[in-house]
């Protein structure tokens, strides 16, 4: 009975099936991203993942246990090298199956496996995604203080009461100036229209005497 046994044999015998994977599993670490059914993407995905944790503890031991898996030198070189830096942070989750339609001819599934932090197109769209937020966010604070401001009561303080004071005793002393200024100008007309009323009646005898 295959009570618990949920894996893929993927219609290849024990030996086959674990060759296989160890290729796969070093020309993804190789490569950093291989073309393959999905059937064989998902089980490459459990076979690989438990390695790249192993590798994050660089010892002989962790390394040795490895090879024994891969049988590749230089998988193993790069995998405890580069891979295990990058991979250092993140806790699982180091691959992603990205599916690209059928196959002609057996109409089989096709996608491409990956490891998550080499892609760096989806890296830097994820930046962009987070600098567009962090910009709608702080949009909405400042238009949120601008609103409390705009709530708040205005507090005139005494230097305020002051400045007002000055001001309005200014404009009062210019009003003042202005209506003596005027008050000058009728001054000087009025006498200015005396004057000449004074002058036409002698105007007038001195043409009597002249006749």
């Amino acid at each position: 009975m295959r009570h618990g046994k949920k894996f893929n044999h993927l219609s290849r015998t024990s030996s086959h099936r674990k060759a296989m994977l160890a290729n796969m599993a070093s020309s993804l670490i190789i490569h950093k991203r291989i073309k393959t059914t999905l059937a064989k993407a998902k089980a490459l995905r459990s076979y690989i993942e438990p390695l790249i944790t192993k590798s994050k503890v660089d010892s002989t031991h962790s390394r040795r246990t490895v090879f024994s898996y891969l049988q590749n030198k230089e998988a193993v070189t790069e995998l405890f090298r580069e891979i295990s830096q990058k991979i250092a942070e993140r806790p699982g989750g180091y691959t992603r199956i990205l599916k690209t339609g059928t196959r002609l001819g057996d109409n089989a599934e096709m996608c491409f496996i990956e490891l998550v932090d080499y892609n760096e197109n989806l890296l830097a769209e994820k930046v962009d995604k987070k600098v567009k937020t962090a910009r709608r966010r702080r949009g909405s604070k400042k238009k949120a203080v601008e609103e409390q401001v705009a709530d708040k009561p205005v507090e005139t303080t005494e230097t305020d009461v002051t400045a007002e004071e000055t001001m309005s005793e200014e404009v009062k002393s210019e009003e003042h100036e202005d209506e003596a200024k005027a008050e000058d100008k009728a001054e000087e007309k009025k006498e200015e229209q005396a004057e000449k009323k004074e002058e036409s009646p002698k105007t007038d005898e001195s043409e009597k005497t002249k006749e």
